[in-house]
């Protein structure tokens, strides 16, 4: 019997956005959906989130903006992207025929920038949810992080909300020093859901040439290297908040998934696996599905958080070690 993977991850929200299972793609990785629908049947996916999504086309930052690491990668982007009114013209009418639901995930460098993408993109066919990214500089703020403070996260998040009847997903930036205080702020301010982690801040040097790799000196770093950090703030977010958590950071195996969500996280989004493997998620997903069906467990609803609720009594034996055992 196939286990029952669907998970609402917006139950304040009058539309909800409830997914036929937990395995996402991360903004940034996955462009619009449309470029890895001839690779594999992306409808098999939860949801999709689509790239960064500015008011105005960004060309992005300039090359190289994008080198490997130890376990990861760097990228520097820069928001490149068509801007909103081409992605509602262009992208929003193929995504109306989809079954898989796709999130857009917005950017701005002003609250007022968020708050209009929020309302240009309400209503708009083939839109399911918006995932505010609060990892960008405000501009009146001297150019500090949006995420990086809790009453600057709560303020994005309101004005979002006011303008938008979809469901609202904030995504969190690592970059914070009370990540949990913010998390609780966005709650407050009427978010649906919280997704985490961005990417965290780093950098590479070119020893022979005796410079920065990257054209803007540093990037976001992501991939297998921030797995542990990643998950640590999912646990600790989890703990604090009472809407659904969706977990985001290294994400390569099936495994890696279910670690996530028995930290709390309802859902998962796999980000830069896609680069080396364009059907990492749907590998994650049947990972998942093959991890269920062995330990007979029949709903996603079982394992969501299991290990904070085991975190102080005993762990139990799972069926498969009692199999290995016998």
């Amino acid at each position: 019997m196939t286990p029952d993977l669907s998970v609402q991850i917006a139950p304040k929200s009058k539309k909800g956005l409830l997914l036929a299972n937990p395995v996402m793609t991360a903004s940034g990785t996955f462009g619009y959906g449309t470029e890895y629908a001839e690779l594999f049947d992306i409808q098999q996916l939860g949801a999709i989130v689509c790239k960064g999504t500015t008011l105005e086309p960004r060309e992005g930052n300039p090359q190289p903006r994008l080198v490997e690491t130890a376990s990861g990668v760097l990228n520097s982007i820069g928001l490149q992207n068509i801007g909103v009114r081409a992605l509602i013209e262009e992208k929003a009418p193929v995504w109306a025929a989809w079954k898989v639901p796709v999130i857009v995930n917005i950017a701005g460098e002003t609250v007022e920038e968020y708050s209009e993408l929020a309302r240009l993109l309400d209503g708009a066919r083939g839109v399911s949810g918006l995932e505010v990214n609060v990892s960008c500089p405000n501009v009146k703020a001297g150019g500090a992080a949006f995420g990086a403070d809790a009453a600057m996260a709560a303020e994005v998040t309101k004005a979002v909300r006011k303008a938008t009847s979809l469901p609202v997903m904030v995504k969190l930036t690592p970059n914070a020093a009370d990540i949990a205080g913010v998390a609780k702020a966005v709650e407050s301010a009427g978010a649906d859901a919280i997704s985490l982690v961005n990417s965290y801040k780093g950098m590479a040097i070119d020893i022979v040439k005796r410079h920065p790799v990257m054209a803007n000196i540093t990037g976001g770093l992501s991939g297998p290297a921030i797995k542990p950090l990643a998950l640590a703030l999912v646990y600790e977010v989890a703990g604090a908040v009472k809407i659904p958590v969706v977990g985001c950071g290294g994400i390569t195996t099936g495994e890696d998934a279910l670690e996530y969500v028995m930290a709390g996280a309802s859902a998962v989004q796999v980000g830069s696996a896609t680069y080396g493997n364009p059907q990492a998620s749907l590998d994650v997903l049947e990972g998942i599905i093959d991890f269920m069906e062995k330990e007979g467990i029949k709903g996603l609803g079982e394992i969501i958080g299991a290990a904070r609720r085991k975190s102080n009594i005993k762990p139990q034996k799972s069926k498969t070690q009692i199999k290995d055992e016998k």
